[in-house]
C-alpha cells in the first residue's frame, strides 16, 4: 500500500468530531453474491474499482446495560432500517445493489465499525444516504420485531460453532461484574421475550443506546475514492456533520483489569465439542498490550511458538504423532485485546494419540517457553521479523481480503494510534525494546495458564453447561503429579530450540526484462503429450512476485469411493510432510497450497519470485519421493474421519453434497466416502495407488508474474523430469456429466445429521440460468427483512460442470419454521419477481444492466484477480481468456423483454426445478413418529446414510418427491459434456 496511496489528511471539525479522510487508492468490493456466475468448488466473487467508507464508534457491547445483553449489536443492524430523510426500510441496500456496492458491519467488545462501497459515480449519494444511519435512524417499532429475528437466526447460526461455544465459555470465567461475562450476541430471548415479561421497552432503550453511544466525538470515519482531497473534505464536512454530539464522557473499562485472576481461572475445562475433534487450548490473561504496539511483543512469542519448522513445539509433536496443528498468538479482535486484558493462547490439534497424552503435549509447550524465558529475546529474529513484514506491506497486493479488512482496520486504528501510524501501526514491528518482550514472556508461566481439552471422549463426563450456547463441560484441578512438576525448576527438552536463520527471505525485488512479445492473455508455450504450460509475464503491476500454478489430471481418483478417499490421504500426509521443510518459505511470505482437486491434484504456489523456484522445487521433490510410516498413515487417516463428519454435521455443506449428488452423475458423496474410510485403508493399498497416480499424468500449469518465459518453461520441465511419468492413453474431461432433470418440481428432503443442531438448510434449484444481480436485494427484502425466515438468505448464479442453473437458498430453524413453509415462500417470492421484472421501468432495467457492465469492464486490481480468472479457464480447460469481453458484448444487446421471457418461461410448466432440504431438529421439524424433535443433545445422527423424510401435505400435491437419489438419477438423461465457450 505504500507504493499505491497519495497521501492522508487529518483535521479536527471544531465542536462536532474528529473526522479523517484517507486519499489511498484502494481496490475494493466484495461483490457477495452480486454478479458472475458461482462455481462448485469457489465463490465467484470478484472486487472492483469502487469508492468505499467505513465508519467506528468507538463503543461496543461492553455498553450492553445488564437488563438487555446483546443491545449494542441490536443497534448495529436497527441503525440500517430507514432514516427520517431516506425512510425505506431496505433503500440503502437496494440502492448498493443498484449501483454495484455492498455493506457490512460488526460489533466487537469497544467498537462498532460500518463499512460500505459502490461505484464512485454514485459515492456521493451513498455517503449521504449511510450518513443518515448515524444521523437520524427511524428504528421503527415494527421494524425492531422483526430484525430481532435476523439477530436470533445469527445466534442460532453460531451456536454450533465450537469456537464461538469455546468463547463463551471463556468469557464466563471472568470475575463478576466484568463485561466478559456479558452475553453479546443477543437473541429472541434477551432482546423481545424477557423484556416484555420485564416490563422494559426494548424500543425507547435502543434510542436511549444509540443517544448516549452513537456521539459524533467517539467516531472516526475513512472513505477512498477518486476524488481530489479537496472535494472529499466538502462532501464529508457538508454530510457528516449533522451527527450529533453529545460531549459526554466515552465509556472506559481500564479500570476492570485483571478479569481473570479468580479462582476459576488455571483449572483444567473438559469440554465437549459438537465437531469430531480433540483440540488442547492454553491460555494466559495478560495486562493490555496495546500500549506496546511499537514493539509487538506478543507478535514476537507467537512467531516462535507457532514456528513449524526443526526445533518448534509442533514438530516434536508431530513426530510423536501427538499434535497435526498449532496456533499460537493474539488474534487481537476486542475478545482477545481490549483496554482491560491482552490474552496470550496456544491452540493444538490433537491426534487420539494425542489426547491420551495431553498433559504431556501442555509440558512440551511449557518447556519451550521456559527456554524461551531463559533465553531471552533475540535481536536477530526480531530483525527476521521485521524485513518479513516490511517485506510484505512494501509490496503487498490489493487483494480482496485485505481491501475489506483495511478500511475496517484504518478506522479503528484512528482510535488507537497516533496519525503516523494508522496505516501501519497494527502491521509493523518499530522498535526492539527486549526488556518489553521479556516482560510478557515471563508471565507465560504454567501456574497462571488455563487448560481447555475438546473432546467428544468427554461426553457423560461433564456436569456443567455454559448458559447461552449450552456447552457441555466440566472443571478440576490440575493433576497433583503435574502441578508439582510445573512449580519446580522442570529440565528443558534438548529437542526444542530457535530457528535457524530463514533462507528464503528474499532480497532481489528488480523487475525482470521481457524474453519474448508482450501478450494481453496468457499464450501457451509448451505443448507435449505429457503436459502443457500457459505464460504471462506481468506487464501492468509491476512488482517483484509470481504465481505458479500446476494441475496434475489423472482419470485414477473418480475410480472408485476408496480411490477418491485414497487420493485425499496422499494429499493431506504430503501435507503433513513439507509442513516442516517448507515452513521457513510460508513465513517468508512464500505461499503454497496443494488441493485434492476432482481430478487432479492441484499445486498453488506465490510470493517473492526471488526464491520462488525452492519452494516449487520443494514440493516437486517432496511429491516424486513420497513416503508415509504406518504411524504417519494412521494419524491422518483418523483425522480424516473427522474431516468427514464435521463436514456431514453441517446443514449448509450437507445440502451442497445432496444437491451436487444429484446433478453430477458418477459423483461420490461425502457419505460415500466416509463409509469407504471407516471400512478400512491399508497403508499398503494407499503407496499402491499413489505408484499408479503418478506413473500416467497430464500435466497443465499457468506461470505469470515477474518471470521469464525460460523459467517458466523449466517448472514445467522439473516436474516432467522428477515425476518421469508416462502420458495418458485418451484425453481427459476434468468435469462431471451433469444429468438433466427432468420437467416438474422435485424435492429431496434429509434429516440433518447433528440433533443439536436446530439450523435447516433450504435451497430451490432451477437448471438453468438465471436474472441475478436484480434479484439479489428484492429477494433479501422479501425473505429476510418481510418474512424472517433467517439470516442468511441468496439467490446465486451456478455452474455445475459447464451446466448453468439459479437458486434460492434460505438458512432458517427448526425452532420457528418447517422447511416446506419456507420453500412455499421462496416460491411466493419467485412469483412476485415476476411481476417485479415486468413493471420494471427501461430505465431501471439498463441502470441495472449498466452496473453490471461496469463491474465486468473494471480493470484488475492485483495480479492475484488476473491470475485467478485465467486460471480458472485452464483448470476448465475453456481457455476463453476473454470471456469478461465477450459477456460485455451479450450484456449489450440483453433487453428487458429478453429477461422477463426468459424468466416466463423458466417458470413456466416445463421448469426443471429442484428443492434440497437439510432439515434441522426443532418443534416445528417432528420427528416421523410425529413427536417434536430436539436441539439439546450435542450427539450427532448415524452419518453412514442420509435419512430421507416424507413430503407433508403442505407441499405432497405439487412436488415429485426423490427419497433414494442413486435410483432418481439411474434414469435420467445425461447432458453432453459443456463448456462455455461462445
Amino acid at each position: 500500500m505504500l507504493a499505491q496511496y497519495n497521501t492522508w489528511v487529518g483535521w479536527p471539525v471544531p465542536l462536532r468530531f474528529f473526522l479523517s479522510v484517507s486519499a489511498f487508492f484502494l481496490r475494493s468490493a466484495p461483490l457477495q453474491h452480486l454478479a458472475g456466475w458461482q462455481e462448485e468448488e469457489q465463490q465467484g466473487e470478484t472486487d472492483t474499482v469502487l469508492s468505499a467508507a467505513a465508519l467506528c464508534v468507538g463503543v461496543g457491547s461492553f455498553a450492553d446495560p445488564d437488563d438487555l445483553p446483546g443491545l449494542a449489536h441490536f443497534l448495529e443492524h436497527m441503525v440500517f432500517m430507514g432514516s427520517l430523510k431516506y425512510p425505506d426500510e431496505n433503500g440503502f441496500d437496494a440502492f448498493l445493489k443498484k449501483h454495484g456496492g455492498s455493506d457490512n458491519a460488526s460489533t466487537d467488545c469497544e467498537r462498532t465499525v460500518f463499512q460500505f462501497d459502490v461505484q464512485r459515480k454514485y459515492f456521493k449519494e451513498a455517503l449521504d444516504r449511510w450518513a443518515q444511519f448515524f444521523i437520524h435512524p427511524l428504528m421503527i417499532r415494527d421494524a425492531i420485531d422483526r430484525e430481532v429475528e435476523a439477530v436470533d437466526s445469527e445466534y442460532q447460526l453460531a451456536r454450533p460453532s465450537d469456537a464461538n461455544r469455546k468463547e463463551m465459555l471463556f468469557g464466563s470465567l471472568a470475575r463478576p461484574g466484568h463485561p466478559m461475562g456479558k452475553f453479546f450476541w443477543g437473541n429472541a430471548e434477551t432482546l423481545k421475550h424477557e423484556p416484555k415479561r420485564n416490563n422494559i421497552d426494548t424500543h425507547a432503550r435502543l434510542r436511549e443506546f444509540w443517544m448516549r453511544y452513537y456521539s459524533a466525538h467517539y467516531m472516526t470515519l475513512v472513505v477512498q475514492s477518486k476524488e481530489t482531497l479537496d472535494t472529499l473534505e466538502k462532501w464529508v464536512t457538508e454530510i457528516f456533520s449533522q451527527i450529533p454530539n453529545n460531549g459526554l464522557p466515552k465509556p472506559n473499562f481500564g479500570h476492570l483489569t485483571d478479569p481473570f485472576d479468580t479462582p476459576a481461572f488455571n483449572k483444567l475445562y473438559r469440554v465437549v465439542p459438537i465437531r469430531k475433534i480433540h483440540a488442547l487450548t492454553i491460555t494466559w490473561a495478560l495486562p493490555p498490550q496495546q500500549q506496546h504496539y511499537r514493539v509487538k511483543p506478543l507478535h514476537y512469542i507467537s512467531w516462535l511458538v507457532g514456528h513449524e519448522g526443526k526445533g518448534s513445539i509442533l514438530s516434536y509433536l508431530r513426530k510423536k504423532c501427538w499434535a497435526l496443528a498449532l496456533f499460537g498468538g493474539n488474534g487481537e479482535t476486542g475478545f482477545e485485546q481490549n483496554s482491560t486484558y491482552s490474552v496470550f493462547s496456544i491452540s493444538i490439534t490433537l491426534t487420539d494419540e494425542g489426547y491420551e497424552h495431553f498433559y504431556e503435549v501442555a509440558h512440551t509447550v511449557f518447556q519451550y517457553l521456559k527456554m524461551l524465558q531463559k533465553l531471552g529475546p533475540e535481536k536477530r529474529i526480531f530483525e527476521e521479523i521485521q524485513k518479513i513484514e516490511d517485506n510484505e506491506f512494501h509490496y503487498q497486493e490489493q487483494v480482496l481480503e485485505i481491501q475489506l479488512s483495511m478500511w475496517k482496520t484504518c478506522v479503528e486504528n484512528m482510535q488507537l494510534y497516533p496519525l503516523q501510524d494508522f496505516l501501519t501501526g497494527d502491521q509493523l514491528l518499530f522498535e526492539y525494546k527486549p526488556e518489553v518482550i521479556a516482560e510478557a514472556l515471563n508471565q507465560l508461566v504454567p501456574q497462571k495458564a488455563n487448560l481447555v481439552l475438546l473432546s467428544g471422549a468427554n461426553e457423560g463426563k461433564c456436569d456443567l453447561k455454559e448458559k447461552w450456547f449450552g456447552t457441555q463441560y466440566s472443571m478440576e484441578d490440575i493433576e497433583n503429579s503435574w502441578a508439582e512438576l510445573w512449580e519446580s525448576n522442570f529440565e528443558l527438552n534438548p529437542d526444542l530450540h530457535l530457528p535457524a536463520e530463514n533462507k528464503y527471505i528474499a532480497t532481489d525485488f528488480m523487475l525482470k526484462a521481457f524474453d519474448c512479445p508482450e501478450t494481453e492473455y496468457p499464450v501457451k508455450i509448451v505443448n507435449t503429450p505429457q503436459g502443457c504450460l500457459w505464460y504471462k509475464k506481468d506487464n501492468k503491476f509491476k512488482i517483484p512476485k509470481a504465481y505458479i500454478r500446476f494441475h496434475l489430471i489423472s482419470p485414477l481418483i473418480q475410480k472408485s469411493a476408496a480411490n477418491v478417499v485414497l487420493f485425499d490421504i496422499f494429499v493431506n500426509i504430503l501435507t503433513h510432510n513439507l509442513a516442516e521443510p517448507a515452513y521457513e518459505a510460508d513465513v517468508a511470505q512464500l505461499e503454497y497450497k496443494l488441493v485434492a482437486g476432482e481430478h487432479g491434484l492441484i499445486i498453488r504456489v506465490k510470493g517473492f519470485n526471488h526464491k520462488l523456484p525452492l519452494l516449487f522445487q520443494l514440493i516437486i521433490d517432496y511429491l516424486a519421493e513420497f513416503s508415509s510410516t504406518p504411524a504417519v498413515f494412521t494419524m491422518i487417516t483418523e483425522q480424516l474421519k473427522k474431516t468427514y463428519f464435521n463436514i456431514l454435521i453441517k446443514p449448509e455443506t450437507l445440502a451442497k453434497d445432496v444437491r451436487l449428488l444429484i446433478l453430477e452423475y458418477a459423483r461420490w458423496s461425502m457419505i460415500d466416502k466416509y463409509r469407504a474410510l471407516m471400512d478400512g485403508l491399508s497403508l499398503e493399498s494407499l503407496l499402491s495407488f499413489v505408484r499408479e497416480l503418478k506413473s500416467q499424468l497430464f500435466v497443465e500449469g499457468l506461470v505469470q508474474g515477474n518471470v521469464t518465459s525460460t523459467e517458466s518453461m523449466d517448472f514445467l520441465k522439473y516436474v516432467v523430469d522428477k515425476l518421469n511419468f508416462m502420458p495418458l492413453e485418451q484425453e481427459m474431461p476434468v468435469q462431471f456429466q451433469v444429468v438433466e432433470l427432468p420437467s416438474g418440481h422435485h424435492l429431496c428432503k434429509v434429516r440433518a445429521l447433528n440433533k443439536g443442531d436446530a439450523n435447516s438448510e433450504v435451497t430451490v434449484y432451477y437448471q438453468v440460468s438465471g436474472p441475478f444481480m436484480h434479484m439479489e436485494e428484492p429477494c433479501f427484502d422479501f425473505l429476510r427483512t418481510k418474512q424472517t425466515l433467517g439470516y442468511h438468505v441468496y439467490p446465486t448464479c451456478r455452474n455445475t460442470s459447464g451446466i448453468l442453473g439459479f437458486s434460492v437458498t434460505v438458512g432458517t430453524q427448526a425452532t420457528k419454521y418447517n422447511s416446506e413453509v419456507v420453500d412455499k415462500k421462496i416460491e411466493e417470492f419467485l412469483s412476485s419477481f415476476e411481476e417485479k421484472i415486468e413493471n420494471l421501468t427501461e430505465d431501471a432495467f439498463n441502470t441495472q444492466v449498466t452496473a453490471l457492465i461496469k463491474l465486468k469492464e473494471c480493470e484488475d486490481t492485483h495480479l492475484g484477480e488476473e491470475v485467478d480468472r485465467n486460471w480458472n479457464e485452464v483448470v476448465t480447460q475453456q481457455y476463453l481468456f476473454d470471456r469478461l469481453a465477450h459477456e460485455i458484448e451479450a450484456l449489450k444487446s440483453f433487453s428487458k423483454s429478453d429477461l422477463v421471457n426468459w424468466f416466463k418461461a423458466h417458470r413456466g410448466p416445463g421448469s426443471k426445478m429442484l428443492s434440497v432440504h437439510v432439515v434441522g431438529f426443532g418443534k416445528y421439524e417432528p420427528e416421523e413418529d410425529g413427536t417434536p424433535s430436539g436441539e439439546d443433545s450435542n450427539s450427532s445422527c448415524e452419518v453412514m446414510q442420509l435419512t430421507y423424510l416424507p413430503t407433508s401435505p403442505l407441499l405432497a400435491d405439487c412436488t415429485i418427491p426423490i427419497i433414494d437419489i442413486r435410483a432418481f438419477t439411474s434414469r435420467l438423461n445425461l447432458l453432453p459434456y459443456h463448456k462455455i465457450v461462445k
